[in-house]
């Protein structure tokens, strides 16, 4: 017998969003902005802190683009089957690293993305990296797998 989630999930039109970005400081708040616009879109912004999570880890990782890479960065968004995906794209070869959250004025931004997202990555290619993060979008960790 098929059970459907009681929770709510991106409508059928929904799923993919990708932009990209100048390397300027404005850059890493239209990202969040385009974030909440398109969890809006989804119907996803009022979920928990959803939107308010992958705004906060999108800034971080653009940040991260705009530091490390000093390159146009792409950022690019799948929401499907509870799980919202949120990638950066830089020119850069740089794999991130959690460092401890101390005292230090920067360098928690990947402390945070391991800290509240279901899992994160790095992938490598030839011409520089992706980034990214997952977030539950159901409500409840045992409905996305």
């Amino acid at each position: 017998m098929l059970h459907l989630s009681g929770y709510p999930q991106p409508p059928m039109r929904a799923g993919h969003l990708s932009v990209e970005y100048d390397p300027r400081p404005s850059a890493i708040r239209e990202a969040r902005a385009e974030v909440r616009r398109q969890l809006e879109g989804w119907g996803l912004a009022d979920l928990d802190d959803v939107a308010d999570v992958a705004e906060l880890l999108v800034s971080e990782l653009a940040t991260n683009a705009l530091l490390h890479s000093a390159s146009r960065f792409r950022l690019t968004l799948f929401a499907a089957h509870g799980i919202l995906r949120c990638e950066v794209r830089d020119a850069g070869r740089r794999v991130p690293t959690v460092l401890e959250a101390g005292s230090s004025e920067s360098g928690r931004g990947m402390f945070l993305v391991d800290a509240l997202a279901r899992r994160w990555g790095c992938q490598q290619d030839g011409t520089g990296k992706t980034v990214w993060f997952e977030l539950g979008t159901c409500g409840s960790d045992d409905c996305c797998r």
